[in-house]
Formats: C-alpha cells, structure tokens, sequence
C-alpha cells in the first residue's frame, strides 16, 4: 500500500504511538499537581494527543483489511485501542469547546482522563503481540525524521487552533482547561469529593484540630478555640484572610475571599522544629496532603468563605488553603497538622483508600 505523504514507516509508526501514549501518560498525571508555570504540560499532553490520533490513523488505514477479513483477539485488541484513544481525545477537545457530559456526574474531562488511563494498559496488551522495534537505520533515515517532524508540527497547529476556537467559546477558561463556576458566592461553588472521600458531618463537640510531630508542644484547638479568630484574638488563632483561587482537577475553577488561621502561626505557637522541611495536613476520613514547610507557613486553615461559615461539603469545621495548588491538595475537614522531617510519598495510597473504611469524615 502506497504512503500517504507524512506517513512514516509501519514500524517507525508503531514505535511513535507507545512513545505518544507514554508521554501522553506522564503529562496526564502531571497535570494533576500542576502549577501556574507549569503550562507547558497541558501544551505537550495536547500537541501529543492529536499526533497520537493520526498515527492510529496510519496503522489503522495499513491494517484494515486483516481487521475487516478476521476478528481475532489481537484484531479486537487493536480495534479496542483505537476506539479508547479517539474517544479520549474526543472528549478532551469537547470539554475545552465548551460541551456537556452525557454521563450524570462526571464532566468531559474526567472521562477525558478515565479513557486516557484505559488506553495504557490496552496498549501494552497489543504491544506484547505485535509491537517491534524498528531499526537504527529506519530512525535515522532523513525521511523517517522529516516525516515524524511533520507529524508533530501538524499536531502543534491543530492543538493551537483548537485553543484559540475553545477561548472564543468559553472565554473563562484557565490554562488547566478548568471552568469558571461559583466565584464570591460563599458556599455556592461546586462540591466534589476525591474517590470515596464523602464523610458525614463533623461532629463539632467530639473534633479537635491538633497539631503535633515535630514540634516543642502538641496544640489542640477546639472548634471554638479556632473560632475565637473572630473577635481578633491573638496568638495560634489570630484571624486571617487569603484570595485564592480554587482549581479542582474535575474541570472547574472559583476564586473567593477565605478566612480562617494562617498555618505559620499555629507551627509558631507549637515550636515547630525549624529543620523539619515538610507539614501533612490529615483529614477526619484519613485524606492526607504535604506541603514543604516555607509554603504551608503561608498557607491557611480556612474556616469561612466569602463571610459564610464553611459548609459541610466544603470541609466543615476547616479546610486547606493552598494558593496555587489544584483542589485535590485543599484538603477538606482537617482534624490535624502534622510537622515532619520527610515527605510523604504514601499520600497518594492516602487519596484513593481514604474514606472507604471511615464512618465520619473525609477529604
């Protein structure tokens, strides 16, 4: 079968689709953590995923006469891979032009991600079968590499094109693809919840925020101890406020006024060990969440927003307040502040067990 032009060899081809859906991977996860100058992830995961599309076109078209005269179970594998990839980027670009999810309760960009995440494993399954290397001469062929330049500068401009068009449609849109929703309306933003992180309400006489680790000595604050923030109080609870903005992975942004206790005033009041580098923040369900030391200091336990008390579903009695996090690190009915030497690598375990196994509290 003749090339189409840009189209490069079969095996240069097969090799570019592992490579587009592994970068695509990487980039996928770290969008997640990602940071106000952390753009150049959504521009790599989008100029990758249209690259990745044409490249299934080119096997597709080279392959579908064995897939149309025989189903086997290495035909339906590939015909299952090209179905989840199209379908992630379908959804990925229907988000960012504004549409609706058809599924109730979880936007286009979460299937966006759910879809992108089943399309490694079905990669690997196919790849096992069929996938072979191509050799050194074939990659370093001047051809092959003006070809696969082509397909990622094609890629480039369709990802661009497709940003502009999605900025005129939804002109509130942030660079993570989130949504404007529920800005400086006190507790009427969004109310989402990490995995199985859905708690029941807080019992305020039996919670405590604690804070202890590595600290001269242990603090526990009652809800009314905490409160006191409003009549001005010195000390641990002295009253703060913070405009942040709120990005939550699941496709929405709000940005509100937040008031509650500053962090580095509860670490000073315990005598927070200067050489610890890192503060957890645990949830009642066990949702947990660090932050290096210097930067939780500037972070707040929020206890109102937009001059309302916290509601339940956004972390009653109190709530992180992480500027320039995404929602997922807020973490949501805090019960303790934990000063550690160490990072916390278990914490992502933290995220997708919490709350299964907990009766009265969550992230």
């Amino acid at each position: 079968m003749r090339r189409l032009p840009l189209e490069p060899s079969p095996r240069v081809v097969d090799a570019g689709i592992l490579a587009s859906v592994l970068v695509a991977g990487a980039t996928g996860l770290l969008s997640l953590t990602a940071r106000p100058d952390d753009g150049w992830v959504f521009v790599v995961h989008g100029v990758v995923g249209v690259t990745l599309v044409v490249l299934l076109g080119f096997k597709f078209r080279r392959v579908w006469k064995r897939v149309a005269g025989s189903w086997t179970r290495t035909v339906a594998v590939s015909v299952l891979l090209s179905v989840l990839a199209v379908a992630a980027l379908v959804t990925g670009v229907a988000w960012t032009l504004g549409a609706e999810s058809p599924v109730s309760g979880l936007t286009l960009l979460v299937l966006h991600g759910y879809l992108g995440a089943l399309v490694l494993p079905v990669l690997l399954v196919h790849l096992a079968a069929r996938f072979r290397l191509p050799d050194r001469e074939t990659v370093t062929e001047r051809r092959q590499a003006l070809r696969v330049g082509g397909l990622l500068v094609g890629g480039a401009a369709a990802w661009r094109l497709k940003q502009s068009i999605a900025g005129d449609l939804v002109p509130s849109r942030r660079f993570t693809g989130s949504r404007e929703e529920g800005s400086d309306d006190g507790n009427a933003f969004p109310v989402t919840s990490w995995v199985a992180d859905d708690p029941e309400p807080v019992d305020v006489d039996a919670w405590s925020l604690d804070v202890r680790g590595a600290v001269a000595e242990s603090l526990s604050l009652s809800e009314a101890a905490l409160l006191a923030s409003d009549s001005d109080a010195e000390g641990p609870t002295a009253s703060a406020d913070e405009r942040a903005l709120l990005d939550c992975t699941s496709g929405w942004y709000s940005e509100h006024d937040w008031r509650g206790v500053r962090v580095g005033d509860l670490l000073d009041a315990a005598g927070a060990d200067p050489d610890a580098g890192y503060v957890r923040f645990r949830s009642v369900t066990g949702y947990r969440w660090s932050l290096p030391a210097d930067e939780a200091r500037d972070a707040l336990l929020a206890t109102h927003v937009d001059g309302e008390r916290l509601s339940h579903g956004h972390g009653f009695p109190c709530r992180l307040v992480a500027p320039g996090r995404r929602g997922f690190q807020w973490v949501k009915w805090v019960e303790a502040v934990e000063v550690r030497y160490d990072p916390d690598p278990a914490q992502w375990v933290a995220t997708l067990v919490s709350g299964f196994d907990s009766d009265d509290g969550g992230s």
